[in-house]
């Protein structure tokens, strides 16, 4: 059994709370990334979240205060979530499910070093 990757679906960073209009202007108004709304989307965004769009690639942004373990993460899109977490499981790897976003299924996990991993199935 192996996890099936697709491709590189988004990164998030992380910025402090109160900088979310420093980052408007920083990744859209310098870097010309176009901002994704809630109705270009067709969802809610998540609590102090800012999205832009990249290419085919999403940066995800959210302010975060103090706290031990950062929401930082890169995005897989995989064929097949249902596997890819019997095989972490199996190594004695948690996932953790994440609020739902339409189409979408998915979970994180913790590498050995603390990094968070996102992977996602197109539904």
């Amino acid at each position: 059994m192996k996890i099936e990757f697709e491709r590189f679906d988004h990164v998030m960073l992380c910025i402090p709370i109160g900088a979310e209009e420093q980052a408007r202007h920083f990744y859209g108004t310098i870097l010309g990334l176009t901002e994704l709304t809630e109705q270009s989307l067709g969802f809610p965004l998540p609590k102090r979240a800012i999205w832009f769009q990249m290419g085919n690639v999403q940066l995800h942004m959210r302010a975060e205060g103090e706290q031990q373990l950062s929401e930082r993460h890169p995005a897989f899109q995989i064929k097949n979530l249902e596997e890819a977490e019997q095989l972490l499981t199996s190594h004695g790897i948690s996932v953790k499910h994440e609020s739902k976003i339409p189409g979408r299924i998915r979970f994180s996990f913790r590498d050995p070093f603390n990094n968070r991993i996102e992977l996602i199935e197109m539904i």
